[in-house]
């Protein structure tokens, strides 16, 4: 009884292995444990323990390593990390044009100071990132995706303690950040991107969020202030555009939706596989607005971090990200299995 006991036991913690290694190894591996046990003893010692379930979770992070490399994950992430880099250049242009062109309507009191060195190496930074990816320098974008995330640890990293409020800003550039230096960091063939996506579409991701970045240009310098001598009418839309016209507010309303509309369908238009695995790859930067909009430290506050805000923004897009990848998998999984099943149906013999 006591060796049925700790065969089961042993059974339960091979478990933890993937299914293609307990097909060929686990009668193996469960007769070699029976025989090295003690008379009588009916649990796994701590060492066995130790050894199977760290050899278990290593195969299975190497099966899902393996995953990542296949053709339709490597080319959702050429598609996604290059993405990132256009979205995180508009930021930085938009930045950068916030501090060289004033509005003409505010006194010269609130006008911003100027542009420094950081805005223009943003600009110059996010733009070699898309250059490098674009013309099969994909190691080089790497690494300047991967540097720009460091810059943010050094230049905003001391400040999530002294203000919480300006860190808590900046949170959605670095996820974008993180998220372009781990596609791009992926391996795949020079201008996989270029390739996936075709022209028309490369020019749709390449403008829209330039677009965008003008029409918020255009309404902040359109736009009426409090700081204005005389009452002016403004015409807000979610405090993102305002205008001193209601027409001329719906047109940047138009022209922020044409922009969001026409990379959407692009991407839409890509196949199956990638664009499933591009909504993945994206999908810890939903996670992340969601759970800052939880948070009590808003932009512009300093109340400091809770602990479990910052756990929660830690862990909440990894595991958003985790819980897609498997998903996606599942899902092909069984689209594969039906597929097989009608083949077999068509191929049955009939009388």
């Amino acid at each position: 009884m006591s060796a049925a006991e700790l065969e089961r036991r042993y059974r339960r913690l091979l478990a933890v292995h993937p299914w293609e290694h307990r097909r060929r190894y686990e009668e193996e591996m469960v007769a070699v444990l029976l025989a090295d046990a003690r008379p009588g003893q009916t649990r796994p010692g701590l060492r066995d323990t130790v050894d199977l379930v760290g050899a278990g979770l290593q195969a299975r992070l190497r099966v899902g390593a393996r995953g990542f490399t296949e053709p339709a994950w490597t080319d959702a992430a050429a598609v996604t990390g290059l993405l990132a880099a256009l979205m995180l250049l508009a930021a930085a242009a938009k930045d950068l044009a916030d501090r060289l062109v004033p509005n003409p309507d505010v006194l010269p009191y609130f006008q911003p100071i100027g542009a420094d060195p950081v805005d223009w190496l943003r600009v110059a930074g996010w733009l070699a990132v898309a250059v490098a990816a674009l013309t099969g320098l994909p190691r080089v974008a790497a690494g300047l995706a991967w540097a720009g995330v460091a810059a943010w640890g050094v230049l905003v990293g001391p400040g999530v303690l002294d203000q919480p409020g300006y860190a808590a800003s900046t949170l959605p550039q670095l996820a974008l950040a993180l998220v372009a230096a781990a596609a791009l960091t992926v391996p795949a063939a020079p201008r996989r991107a270029v390739t996936v996506l075709g022209a028309r579409r490369l020019v749709v991701l390449a403008l829209a969020p330039l677009a965008a970045t003008a029409v918020f240009e255009l309404s902040r310098l359109s736009g009426a202030s409090t700081d204005l001598v005389g009452p002016v009418p403004v015409y807000v839309f979610y405090g993102m555009l305002e205008a001193r016209s209601e027409t001329l507010l719906w047109l940047y309303v138009a022209g922020l939706a044409t922009a969001g509309l026409a990379l959407l369908v692009s991407l839409a238009t890509l196949a199956p596989p990638v664009r499933s695995r591009i909504l993945v790859g994206l999908s810890p930067l939903a996670v992340l607005a969601l759970v800052r909009d939880g948070m009590h430290t808003l932009p512009g506050s300093n109340v400091p971090f809770l602990p479990g805000e910052v756990a929660l923004m830690i862990l909440a897009p990894v595991a958003a990200f985790l819980a897609g990848a498997v998903l996606v998998r599942r899902r092909e999984e069984m689209r594969r299995l039906a597929a097989l099943g009608r083949a077999a149906d068509r191929e049955w013999p009939t009388d």
